[in-house]
């Protein structure tokens, strides 16, 4: 009877530690799929989607493909504010207007690149992607620009690979998690009412200076003073990174 007990004990003690292993392992793994904490995650391909949650600094980012008229009443709501902005530009539009893009950076907001020619990542080749960043690259340094790191893919379609792909290029991807879809024109209220009402601390937000934008400008006019006024701090994308616990979109 005592040699039972003793054999029993061992054996629940072997199942013990495995159940212990089993658990560790279960919540490692979660955490690791959660992203908030994981010794493997630094190393996975990743996008900026947030800055730090305590801090009261924002992102207000800007898209441009294509146009030359919306841009222009964007940048003078932005210096009446003295608000910097990240501008997203694709190297064609780039290109082509010149003038603007010196504008832009001139009135010092943020350069950031959409790839070349504005075309969805996801339904490129691997090495089509690589010669679009690769023809961009080689536009902004020839237009005076080689210093531009931040990359929003178009249309933010991007996966594994293609952020693997631009971080070998010396690119950081740079997502965002406030988004009013002012592009469809839903209206200068439900624009300024989403912005004002979803942004907390360390958001990026995602607005547009396409010639598309009919809304944009006059919906700027509510938003900027009143972030403001909610003790938001604007700054660039380059100045959100560099705070403590940004968060990163991993990718699927």
């Amino acid at each position: 009877m005592n040699h039972f007990y003793v054999m029993g004990f061992k054996k629940w003690k072997r199942y013990a530690v495995v159940i212990l292993l089993a658990l560790f392992a279960a919540i490692f793994l979660w955490f690791e799929r959660d992203g908030t904490f994981s010794i493997l995650s630094a190393s996975e391909p990743s996008a900026l989607t947030k800055g730090n949650a305590d801090e009261s600094d924002i992102a207000l980012t800007f898209n441009i493909s294509w146009g030359e008229e919306k841009v222009h009443d964007i940048l003078e709501k932005l210096e009446q504010h003295q608000v910097q902005a990240t501008f997203f530009v694709s190297g064609e539009w780039a290109e082509r207007h010149p003038k603007i893009l010196e504008k832009i950076t001139e009135q010092e907001h943020e350069l950031g690149m959409l790839g070349y020619r504005y075309e969805s990542y996801l339904d490129q080749e691997l090495d089509e992607v690589r010669n679009d960043l690769l023809e961009a690259k080689d536009v902004f340094d020839k237009m005076g620009y080689e210093d531009i790191e931040l990359l929003r893919p178009p249309s933010g379609h991007f996966n594994k690979e293609i952020i693997e792909l631009a971080e070998d290029q010396g690119f950081t991807v740079t997502h965002w998690n406030i988004n009013p879809n002012d592009w469809e024109n839903p209206g200068t209220q439900k624009i300024t009412n989403m912005v004002m009402e979803k942004t907390t601390n360390g958001d990026i937000i995602l607005m547009h200076a396409s010639d598309s934008v009919k809304q944009t400008a006059q919906a700027l006019q509510t938003i900027l003073p009143g972030l403001k006024n909610k003790e938001f701090q604007f700054v660039t994308i380059s100045e959100l990174m560099n705070q403590a616990h940004a968060e990163s979109k991993l990718a699927d």
